[in-house]
């Protein structure tokens, strides 16, 4: 195994492991305080897929990628956002910034990934940036207090360490799939997948579709399949229905029992016939890099117990953890996070006692608890991103005002889940009043963000080469 000298060793070195939107915010953060005249350590971010994205990277691939890596994305076709893009818009990038122009506030996942690269791509992030290369394992180090990490750059087979002052976990937790079992599933005919693997609603066109789950992706995976021309979706729920006022032949049923060949038997004692099983079962969180006493050990919850400001591990701050928790603001609140992060590890942002920081994790944790409603939930993760910002200058945004619009965006689902993707809403950083889009989501058929973006300018120019040719 070779290893790599550092090249400055009076430099303090970051660590980033993943370039989807969290690693992208941390180094975002890194580049504002250097633009800002400002010294800053040597960063260098790993990713182990060939592009920046994480998760809004699509790959038609499942199962292993190119060198036999796991796929990381559970990305599919025709995934449209299914909140307002007004709740997740870059404080310091609009979406008006971006596009020159009002869009609508459900974008399609290709329109957003290119919001998310505008911004990258305006400074010189790419540069600190090793696509095709996987973090092996990490080992801290008492003694030197730094971070030893084994690395594989896949794309030439080589295997080498380096060290870093800090680490920044980044890497999501939307990729290793819980993987249920069912009695008699073995002898289901038909298809059976985890979402993880799930890549557009075309197979299941003339279906009978069955979705174990109740979260969002069971939701928008349902609804899609719908749009799509599925014969019928079943959502089998463990606890909780998702409860919406559903079309007909979108059904809820309590938690699936058993299988016998095709049939599905339920808790409340129906059954049904079915073509194909989607499980939308969640995720663990997994960090098979990092040895036990490092890895962060929890379930998908609003504030993960032993991370102080929901970001640095209490046991060894130098180790960072973003966007691990379970989320309403994603975008901006990874900013929030890496701003916060950069700042502790630029020395600019003292860390209380480790007693202390258990304290105020604490509070936060027993807050979390008495949380009932979505509405609660919605409040709880406004109040950390308020946290967040009183601790660093990341450029501040109407945080209040935001929630309003993810109350009202649980009202519009509640109310048509079919059409909620049709309402418009107004941005807190510019003030626009988003566009209405051109058709209607259950008519889109399109994600494309050329038909997206330009299409009432085709129309106007097919409508002026109509009107120009002769009668």
């Amino acid at each position: 195994m070779n290893k790599i000298k550092n090249k400055n060793t009076n430099k303090k070195r970051v660590g980033i492991i993943g370039s989807g939107p969290s690693g992208l915010a941390q180094l975002r953060a890194f580049e504002a305080a250097k633009n800002a005249g400002l010294e800053v350590p040597e960063v260098v971010c790993f990713e182990k897929q060939s592009n920046w994205g994480g998760m809004w990277n699509y790959s038609w691939r499942t199962g292993v990628g190119k060198y036999g890596e796991p796929i990381h994305g559970s990305m599919y076709k025709y995934l449209w956002s299914n909140g307002p893009k007004e709740c997740l818009e870059f404080s310091d990038y609009s979406f008006d910034e971006h596009f020159k122009k009002p869009i609508s506030s459900y974008p399609p996942r290709p329109v957003l990934f290119d919001y998310i690269q505008g911004r990258i791509k305006k400074n010189n992030v790419r540069d600190y940036i090793r696509f095709d290369t996987t973090v092996r394992w990490v080992n801290f180090n008492d003694e030197t207090q730094k971070f030893e990490m084994v690395l594989d750059d896949l794309k030439i087979d080589k295997t080498y360490t380096e060290e870093f002052d800090y680490l920044v976990v980044a890497s999501g937790h939307f990729s290793t799939p819980n993987m249920p079992y069912f009695k008699g599933i073995e002898q289901f005919p038909g298809q059976v997948m985890h979402a993880h693997d799930f890549r557009g609603a075309d197979p299941y066109k003339d279906q009978n579709l069955l979705i174990i789950g109740s979260s969002y992706s069971a939701e928008d995976i349902g609804v899609q399949c719908y749009k799509h021309g599925a014969k019928s979706v079943t959502l089998s729920y463990r606890s909780n229905p998702i409860g919406v006022n559903w079309p007909e032949g979108i059904s809820e049923v309590p938690l699936l029992t058993h299988f016998e060949n095709d049939v599905a038997h339920f808790k409340d004692g129906t059954s049904g016939k079915y073509d194909a099983v989607i499980m939308c079962t969640g995720y663990q969180h997994k960090f098979p890099f990092l040895p036990d006493e490092l890895r962060l050990k929890t379930k998908n919850n609003l504030y993960p117990n032993h991370l102080y400001k929901g970001v640095f591990f209490n046991n060894l701050p130098q180790l960072i953890y973003l966007g691990m928790q379970d989320q309403y603001y994603t975008f901006n609140m990874f900013d929030a996070q890496a701003w916060v992060a950069r700042d502790f590890m630029m020395d600019q942002l003292p860390l209380p006692s480790k007693a202390e920081r258990r304290l105020d994790m604490d509070k936060w944790l027993e807050a979390n608890d008495k949380l009932e409603t979505s509405f609660d939930h919605v409040d709880f993760q406004s109040d950390y991103i308020k946290d967040l910002l009183a601790l660093s200058d990341y450029p501040d945004f109407n945080v209040d005002k935001v929630a309003e619009m993810f109350k009202e965006w649980l009202k519009d689902k509640d109310e048509n889940i079919l059409t909620y993707r049709d309402k418009t809403f107004q941005s807190v950083v510019t003030g626009t009043k988003a566009e209405t889009h051109h058709t209607e989501w259950m008519d889109e058929l399109d994600d494309s963000k050329e038909r997206y973006l330009f299409q009432d300018e085709n129309e106007e120019a097919l409508e002026e080469i109509m009107e120009k040719q002769p009668i």
